[in-house]
């Protein structure tokens, strides 16, 4: 026998895909879902449970049940080039297309600040603890809901040549600055791993305290002597996007099989 539950969920389900409701917006209540379907909240609130394991929903603290972002279209694709950036003066870094038009949502802060995480500390060459220049914004495209949280540490080496540029996400200038300084061309590494968010990097990025965050940390090293000179760390909602790798066979692994003997 189908459930009611179920029928519900059915008919929730059709109006999300088709667009009743755009990513980020808030369902009804459940008591309006209940008057709506002639059904009691307890088989509404089994039916949203449905959605959200199907990942077309989520319950997030203080706003209620929204559509994700990453049900309604394909998850973006994080490759490994770095492209000039066809708006302002740096670079597009993987998880943004050069065509796309990226913004910051709430303020942007460039100060010195106490570098207090060991583990970036250790990156950027310098002392737990140590005064370090910060660049901190959330960005994402235009249309969007915040997409990342963006915090970078600049090398105290480098920091004055840096000191009075905008932290608006447009002005990658930060990064030609340096590398015009005598540190061209930077070179980058990316360390990803999964984590659970902070409640403030929820809030920030609007999601559950329970959705993982995939962090990316970019060591941004000098051509001039290979040391560090920025560490970049970015969080994002890991149902957002998904990394992309290219895999090379080793030099051992090219040539055909031998025919069995």
């Amino acid at each position: 026998m189908h459930s009611r539950y179920l029928d519900i969920a059915g008919k929730i389900r059709t109006r999300i895909e088709a667009g009743e409701w755009e990513p980020g917006a808030r369902l009804p209540r459940l008591d309006d879902f209940a008057a709506e379907y002639g059904a009691n909240r307890d088989t509404v609130a089994r039916a949203i449970a449905v959605l959200e394991a199907e990942g077309y929903v989520w319950a997030v603290q203080g706003r209620g049940i929204a559509v994700r972002y990453g049900t309604m279209r394909p998850r973006r694709p994080r490759g490994d080039l770095v492209k000039r950036n066809e708006h302002a003066t740096g670079y597009s870094f993987p998880s943004a297309s050069g065509q796309e038009v990226w913004v910051r949502h709430g303020a942007a802060i460039n100060a010195p600040a106490r570098l207090d995480d060991p583990r970036i500390a250790k990156l950027l060459g310098v002392e737990p603890g140590a005064q370090v220049l910060r660049r901190f914004r959330v960005t994402g495209p235009a249309s969007e809901a915040p997409f990342q949280i963006n915090i970078s540490w600049i090398h105290p080496r480098v920091a004055d040549i840096v000191a009075d540029v905008d932290a608006d996400p447009a002005a990658g200038e930060w990064l030609y600055r340096i590398e015009r300084a005598g540190h061209w061309p930077i070179s980058w590494m990316e360390i990803h791993r999964a984590r659970v968010p902070s409640k403030e990097e929820a809030d920030v990025l609007g999601i559950p305290a329970s959705l993982p965050v995939l962090e990316i940390v970019r060591v941004g090293s000098s051509g001039s002597d290979g040391k560090p000179v920025e560490v970049t760390e970015f969080v994002v909602a890991s149902d957002r996007v998904e990394t992309v790798h290219v895999l090379h066979r080793d030099p051992g692994a090219q040539q055909p099989w031998a025919d069995p003997v």
